[in-house]
């Protein structure tokens, strides 16, 4: 992994927070200073196991994670943990009398589900249950609004735990915290504290694109400290009146470690793995090895110094759970590298197989630069006119470079306005969790107006019936309204003034928009020019007699991408910025008034997956239209016509990177394959990548070249890539 991509302070301080926890059950001051226990064991110890769900949270929880199976993946992997630390305590339950315990049964599902079989097992289902619903609050509410149920809950706990004595004098109260706690012990549990520290791991997690951009760790250090103290004071004057049920929840814990976990994320290096397995040993087996301390105690006739020193006996179960986890975790690294594939060779991956690559890249694929998309947006920005927005035009799945990673990358840093085809792909963007304007640019269907409004949706106001229609559903829908400036596409004709300020006056639409499209902004030909200015003019004619009937223009947009690269004067709230975006002409042949460093986002990849020898006069592919000259050496490769790749640059109109060097694809394309020559390249091997569009060593093909070879644009090429093609991102 890239060093500078590493949250090395995550990683260490996950062992700080597990001895911790080792401090909280053996209070290690307690010989010395029971004010002073009370400060580290019941008040900076709290820090501990809200860091472990943040940081859950933070590689979980996002308004941009939209596939299940990372909720499943996550509630697996922590339920077998939960299983397996059952199984290590058992010992202890049995030691204790736990099953001899009255009513068993139910208890045991309390337990299981809520406190956990043993004191400190809690953290786990808390784990579980927390991670759930913070995932299910982010998905339904969006982020905001998920911190907001998430505190509430959280305040509801704290009544049930350091406020107790707050609600102790009404009866209702206390019934209803009486018949919580029949339920499970304490309020501190999965439904209670943990989903407000899952969603602000999943917000701290939404901002780390912005992270690097600005801020330092000082300030956020700095703010920690004071809200420690904070919370500090406040634990003190709770305990000072007694008011405590318990003491895990206080109100100046969420603020201390939101910014604890910032300062943290300013640490970066190098991966320190073990450290989170060593932590999570550390977590599981201390409470044995208290018992282990204390039974070396009796038999070596050292009580007084390993037992009633509570430093001393705080060190040495320390040391020894440090000393056993990492024996552990070495030992466990070492079977899985030297006995599990003695044992299992079924499970062994031949070196020759690890070339044909793995995940999402083992047929072919599309690679999408997120460091060039952002630098595209800043560059964009830059030209636009002051007070201008960008809208991220991101239909047919992002110009064919995946919507969600598109969408997701330009709403991290900023972007709060996009552009659509269909309703189905903006109720997409909104349950991927895309925050701000989504303006359908297409028609939607009257009857989806319910639709409209759940998602918050921007439609478009394609004529005047289709505004009279929408408006009747009874829905508030916000909407832009289309002007037909000369296009002759969708849009109210620019003379209908009357119809257009009728639409302005709708009791359930509101129009916040107005816009038009220059079909012709992609040519500097004199009369394509003037027909432009024709259509701007059209349009501004508008506004101007709508604003003479006491209209106030909502925000306007009339410029494409082509529109920004050729008029970049106009004055406009907004720039629709499509092809643009993904750093690309639509043709190679194109040249603009504004010249932009915008660099190309999309590569589109595959590998040699068999290499053939064929004797002069042998043939390649259907129709036999390729016939070797020579003997050749053809390379197959998994990419055709399905997956966007056009049929049309068969035979030879069209090259592919190998090596760093173009070679000819030969034959004819099919749908899933096609045959390059490599006679000339020297050693190609089975799993070399083969480049399409995109860069290898000094060569680079551009999607504006492909699109002129296959006689078409390079919106074209790239949105027809089909949906089978895995999006692989490079952050």
């Amino acid at each position: 992994m890239n060093k500078s991509k590493a949250y090395t302070g995550i990683d260490v301080f996950r062992l700080i927070a597990a001895f911790l926890v080792v401090a909280i059950h053996t209070s290690p001051f307690t010989t010395y200073s029971e004010t002073g226990d009370f400060i580290l064991t019941r008040i900076a110890a709290r820090v501990a196991v809200p860091f472990f769900l943040m940081t859950s949270g933070f590689f979980l929880i996002s308004r941009y994670a939209c596939d299940n199976g990372r909720l499943v993946r996550f509630l697996k992997k922590m339920t077998i943990i939960y299983g397996i630390s059952i199984v290590v305590c058992l010992p202890l339950n049995l030691y204790n009398g736990y099953f001899g315990m009255e009513h068993f049964l139910p208890n045991l599902i309390k337990d299981l589900v809520f406190d956990g079989t043993l004191y400190h097992l809690w953290y786990l289902p808390a784990s579980i249950l927390g991670g759930a619903i913070a995932w299910m609050l982010v998905r339904k509410l969006g982020m905001g609004k998920a911190f907001v149920a998430a505190v509430i809950l959280y305040c509801v706990g704290l009544f049930g735990d350091s406020y107790y004595g707050v609600i102790e004098g009404n009866t209702f109260l206390c019934q209803a915290y009486d018949c919580l706690f029949e339920v499970s012990d304490y309020t501190r549990n999965g439904i209670f504290l943990a989903p407000v520290f899952f969603v602000m791991g999943g917000m701290l997690a939404d901002r780390k694109a912005e992270r690097k951009h600005r801020g330092n760790f000082g300030p956020w250090a700095a703010a920690s400290f004071v809200f420690f103290l904070l919370m500090l004071g406040e634990a003190m004057l709770l305990h000072h009146f007694d008011l405590q049920r318990h003491d895990s929840m206080y109100i100046f814990l969420l603020p201390c470690m939101y910014c604890l976990f910032q300062a943290l994320l300013f640490f970066r290096g190098s991966r320190i793995v073990q450290l989170r397995s060593i932590s999570l040993v550390v977590y599981i087996v201390h409470p044995i090895m208290i018992v282990g301390v204390r039974l070396a105690a009796r038999v070596l006739g050292m009580w007084e110094l390993l037992v009633e020193n509570s430093l001393i006996h705080y060190l040495a179960v320390a040391i020894l759970s440090a000393v056993f986890s990492v024996v552990f975790v070495w030992a466990a690294a070492l079977c899985r590298k030297k006995v599990l594939p003695r044992f299992v060779p079924s499970l062994r991956v031949d070196e020759s197989m690890a070339a044909f690559g793995s995940g999402n890249t083992d047929r072919s694929w599309i690679e999408v630069d997120l460091e060039h998309l952002r630098n595209n947006v800043k560059v964009l920005k830059r030209a636009m006119p002051e007070g201008c927005e960008l809208m991220a035009v991101v239909k047919a799945e992002g110009y064919g470079h995946g919507a969600y990673e598109m969408a997701a990358c330009v709403n991290r840093i900023g972007v709060r306005a996009f552009g659509v085809a269909t309703i189905d792909e903006g109720i997409a963007l909104r349950k991927y969790g895309i925050v701000g304007e989504i303006l359908i640019l297409g028609y939607v269907n009257p009857a989806r107006a319910k639709e409209l409004s759940r998602y918050r949706l921007t439609a478009t106001l394609i004529s005047y019936e289709h505004a009279m229609l929408l408006d009747r559903q009874g829905y508030r829908i916000k909407a832009h309204l289309k002007v037909d400036t000369g296009m002759h596409r969708l849009g109210f004709g620019a003379d209908e003034t009357e119809r257009i300020a009728e639409a302005f006056s709708l009791k359930h639409v509101k129009v916040e928009g107005i816009y038009t499209h220059l079909c012709v902004a992609d040519s500097l030909e004199e009369s394509d020019i003037a027909f432009s200015k024709q259509q701007i003019d059209r349009f501004y004619k508008l506004l101007g007699r709508l604003e003479e009937r006491g209209i106030t223009i909502p925000k306007t947009h009339m410029q494409s991408s082509y529109g920004l690269w050729n008029y970049p004067e106009l004055s406009c709230d907004y720039v629709r910025a499509g092809i643009a975006l993904y750093g690309a002409l639509s043709s190679a042949k194109d040249s603009t008034k504004l010249e932009l460093d915008l660099q190309p986002v999309l590569s589109l990849k595959s590998r040699v997956v068999l290499l053939r020898e064929i004797k002069m006069g042998e043939s390649v592919g259907y129709g036999r239209t390729f016939v070797a000259d020579r003997d050749s050496r053809i390379a197959i490769v998994p990419i055709g016509y399905g997956d966007g790749f056009p049929r049309n640059l068969s035979g030879g109109k069209s090259s592919v990177l190998i090596r760093g060097q173009r070679v000819p694809v030969v034959g004819r394309i099919c749908m899933d394959q096609l045959a390059v020559d490599v006679t000339d390249i020297g050693e190609v091997q089975l799993g070399d990548v083969a480049t399409f569009i995109g860069e290898d060593g000094e060569e680079q093909i551009l999607a504006a070249e492909v699109a002129d070879d296959a006689e078409s644009i390079t919106n074209e090429l790239m949105s027809r890539m089909g949906r089978r093609l895995k999006v692989v991102a490079r952050p």
